[in-house]
């Protein structure tokens, strides 16, 4: 009995120190995905003026768009659907180019609109221009016009996560990294929606809008010239 009790004690440890140390690992993923998605890139620029120049709502929309692409990025990488990119590299390829394309369009709007009248949100929260339903779906197409995310994902997983991970850890990893890219955009969101963020940006609405379809743009010619220099 005594032996028999030993071995279920020490099964329980041993299950009890793989639970801490799955824990540990979703700990480090999520926090290395917050690193990246703090760095500046074209994701910052449409939430921050998303929300400055329509309303909060509208960028906490955008922020939950950016959200919902994380989850679907890091599904496909707990499914090793990244995988597909890496062995058909045209097909890598093609989706860069569309990416890169989608910011440049984004960049050509934000530029050739510098120079109109700030459209003021209605009783609704909704601009002239920019409905709430729209701002999530320029998020969501934004966060998916870079698939080099998802193979970024698929990659940290490798590093981070052990052998064999527990079935817990791998349902955990797509809802709590959108908590992690919606929740910071949301602060994006909060602090560009302010008062005085927005004073700010109607005295200089033209030279901001320039400024942030010039770097979208340059954003999504990278990215072009990425995957044609991969092509290649």
């Amino acid at each position: 009995m005594t032996s028999g009790g030993f071995v279920v004690s020490t099964g329980r440890i041993q299950t009890k120190e793989l639970a801490v140390t799955a824990f540990a690992v979703l700990l480090s993923i999520l926090a290395a995905i917050a690193i990246g998605a703090m760095s500046p890139g074209p994701s910052f620029v449409l939430v921050s003026r998303i929300s400055v120049a329509s309303s909060r709502s509208h960028g906490l929309a955008s922020a939950l768009g950016m959200g919902v692409g994380g989850a679907f990025f890091a599904a496909l990488a707990v499914l090793g659907l990244t995988a597909l990119l890496l062995k058909f590299e045209w097909l890598y390829v093609v989706l860069k180019l569309l990416g890169g394309a989608y910011l440049v369009y984004l960049a050509i709007k934000i530029w050739r609109g510098a120079s109109e009248p700030l459209a003021v949100p209605g009783p609704s929260g909704e601009g002239r221009g920019l409905s709430v339903r729209r701002a999530f779906l320029v998020g969501l197409f934004t966060q998916l016009s870079n698939p080099k995310t998802s193979i970024v994902y698929a990659s940290i997983f490798a590093a981070l996560m052990p052998q064999s991970p527990p079935l817990w850890l791998l349902l955990a990893l797509p809802p709590m990294l959108f908590c992690v890219e919606a929740g910071w955009y949301t602060i994006v969101a909060l602090a560009f929606s302010g008062t005085r963020a927005r004073l700010v940006y109607m005295r200089l609405k033209r030279w901001i809008d320039r400024g942030a379809g010039a770097v979208m743009g340059a954003l999504g010619v990278k990215l072009m010239a990425e995957a044609i220099k991969a092509k290649a």
